[in-house]
């Protein structure tokens, strides 16, 4: 099996280039923005093209594979009367499990169902949990395998239906034959945010697990009833300036919440697909993720 080189970490840039790469990544600014802005770090040798490459995902990464042992895998489709109609989702679950299982909906970047969240959604399945992560962008054709693409797709979606989408997919895994009604949700990024959105609509959830996700207004706070584990970043100052209103309103309303943050991370340090991951948080942060959801949903 060929070894794949070792991937450039977040220590190998500098901060005010992995700022100028999320503004990228989040659609602040376009491609040809970012290489206009990006050629002054592009020295000894290197160019403004070859530092967003070495910046940019490689899904080659994944930590279980698609046919993995233990595990059953099948593409489904999710009815959304409220949102876009139809969307696909990839739904994962232990091969030798008996009895209904606890389940997960997993909620994906603002790039669609790439290789990495369905890597993440099998990793649930590996912890004992029916998974599933729909890929918003199914009412344009999909994920389209290519991150620049998928941005640019991303931002056509009708938002409030892609977020009743969402809805749906946490429906469908409520009333699917293999789960026994306990529910939890994980996002990641934009996910994070609608992880926190369903937290203030959906009564039914038992768990919400959003990574440097958008926060809610702090006028909605009230209607959070599931417990929350917050995961946030250290250099990402772009979601965590709203953390205190947000903070205060949970305090206010008495909701449960664990916040952590993370030292010296960047926004998207559990994507182990991109030099930003940082392997001690986020194993860190994934244990103390599988440890909420089974206090919430396996208890």
């Amino acid at each position: 099996m060929p070894q794949i080189a070792p991937r450039p970490t977040a220590a190998d840039f500098d901060q005010e280039l992995l700022i100028l790469f999320d503004a990228y990544v989040h659609g602040d600014i376009d491609r040809r923005g970012f290489l206009e802005r990006a050629r002054r770090f592009a020295v000894g040798g290197l160019t403004a093209a070859g530092l967003l490459a070495a910046l940019s995902p490689d899904f080659a990464r994944a930590q279980v594979a698609p046919d993995a042992p233990g595990l059953r895998t099948e593409r489904i489709a999710i009815d959304s009367p409220q949102g876009h109609g139809s969307l696909p989702g990839y739904l994962c679950r232990p091969a030798q499990a008996s009895g209904p299982l606890p389940a997960v909906l997993v909620v994906h970047e603002n790039r669609g169902l790439n290789p990495h969240i369905e890597d993440v959604t099998r990793r649930l399945a590996l912890a004992g949990y029916l998974a599933l992560a729909p890929d918003a962008l199914g009412p344009l054709g999909g994920y389209p395998g290519d991150e620049d693409k998928a941005r640019a797709l991303f931002g056509q979606l009708d938002q409030d239906k892609t977020r009743q989408d969402m809805l749906a997919g946490a429906q469908a895994l409520l009333r699917h034959p293999d789960s026994n009604g306990r529910l939890g949700v994980v996002g990641f990024c934009w996910g994070g945010g609608i992880a926190h959105w369903l937290a203030t609509r959906l009564p039914e959830l038992a768990a919400a697990v959003p990574f440097y996700g958008n926060h809610p207004l702090a006028g909605e706070a009230a209607r959070v009833k599931a417990p929350l584990l917050i995961h946030f970043a250290d250099q990402d100052e772009r979601i965590n300036a709203a953390w205190p209103a947000y903070e205060a309103a949970l305090k206010a309303a008495g909701a449960r919440f664990e916040a952590q943050r993370y030292p010296g991370t960047q926004h998207g340090f559990h994507n182990d697909t991109t030099p930003r991951y940082d392997a001690a948080a986020a194993r860190l942060a994934w244990s103390r993720t599988l440890d909420f959801l089974a206090r919430q949903l396996k208890a």
